[in-house]
């Protein structure tokens, strides 16, 4: 018999507490490098580093900005911070933006970004290592902040984004038409 919808809320919500407790103890731990949250964006698999988030959160209602690109969805209420809302996949590939589905998750950038700014993801993977995967050759065509790939044991082909480098990116931060 399948789980009730409460039941799965519950779990959920507790899998992402959980998660969220692992990325506080990976930010405050011991400083061994290395650990990244892998995510889905644009169907790649791609990792973030820690140091460059603040936290996972449900999809928000967002306010639409008028003559904006299209890959800015608008601007969302995070914990009491007015937060632009970007489909990162959108901006990289010109796509139109995914519609959304259960999986997807915002993903705010770190304070010391100095950008109040969050990333529409796919789906969240959890943590991932560098030490356990291998450095492959950088991407020639892409932009600085998303070059660096590596592969892990299972072959899984991961795209590390740069996010301090991405916010200093003329074309990210001219959100207007």
């Amino acid at each position: 018999m399948e789980a009730s919808t409460p039941e799965r809320r519950s779990r959920l919500r507790q899998y992402q507490v959980q998660l969220l407790e692992r990325m506080q103890a990976a930010k405050t731990g011991p400083a061994t490098g290395g650990r990244e949250l892998g995510v889905v964006i644009g169907g790649r698999h791609c990792l973030l580093d820690l140091t460059q988030i603040s936290e996972i959160v449900p999809l928000q209602a967002l306010t639409p900005v008028p003559l904006t690109q299209s890959w800015y969805l608008g601007l969302a209420n995070i914990r009491g911070q007015l937060t632009g809302v970007v489909a990162l996949d959108s901006y990289l590939q010109g796509q139109p933006t995914a519609p959304v589905s259960s999986g997807q998750r915002d993903i705010t950038l770190a304070p010391v970004l100095k950008l109040h700014c969050a990333l529409r993801v796919e789906a969240v993977l959890g943590l991932r290592y560098l030490a356990e995967m291998v450095e492959q050759e950088a991407l020639a065509a892409a932009p600085a902040w998303c070059s660096q790939q590596f592969d892990d044991a299972a072959g899984q082909r991961w795209h590390r984004l740069d996010l301090a480098r991405l916010v200093r990116e003329p074309g990210f931060l001219q959100v207007g038409l």
